[in-house]
C-alpha cells in the first residue's frame, strides 16, 4: 500500500539526443499503465545507433516492477548491441528502494546525476 502522503502524478516521457547520447527523461509516476511510454522510448533509443542511452529518472517519483522489467529488457538489448545504458538520478527514495530491494542495482550503470551519466 502506498503512503497516504503519496500523490500519483501523470508520467511524462521525452527523448532527445545530447552529447552523442540518446537521453530518455521520465517525470511523474511510472507504473503498469504508463510503462509502455518508457518501453517505446527505450525502443527508439535501441534503434538510434547512439553509443550511449541515458534514462533520466531524477523527476520520477514512483516506479514499480513493470518499470524495472522495461529497464532490464533495455539493458539486455543495449548489451547485445555493445552499447551502454546508464540510469541517472538523483533518485527519489521510492525509485532507489526499487533497485535496492530487488537486488538489481548491480545490473545497471547508475549515475548520481545527468553530468555523471553523460560522462560515464
Amino acid at each position: 500500500m502506498l503512503s497516504p502522503m503519496y500523490v500519483h502524478t501523470p508520467a511524462v516521457v521525452t527523448h532527445a539526443v545530447e552529447d552523442e547520447a540518446f537521453v530518455v527523461r521520465v517525470s511523474g509516476s511510472l507504473d503498469h499503465d504508463s510503462a509502455p511510454l518508457l518501453e517505446e522510448a527505450c525502443a527508439l533509443a535501441e534503434d538510434s545507433g547512439a553509443p550511449r542511452t541515458v534514462v533520466d529518472l531524477s523527476l520520477t517519483d514512483f516506479a514499480d516492477s513493470t518499470v524495472l522489467h522495461v529497464l532490464l529488457a533495455a539493458q539486455r538489448a543495449h548489451h547485445r548491441q555493445q552499447r551502454k545504458l546508464v540510469v541517472a538520478g538523483p533518485f527519489h527514495e521510492v525509485v532507489r528502494r526499487l533497485f535496492d530491494v530487488t537486488g538489481t542495482a548491480g545490473y545497471f550503470t547508475l549515475a548520481d546525476d545527468m553530468p555523471g551519466a553523460l560522462g560515464s
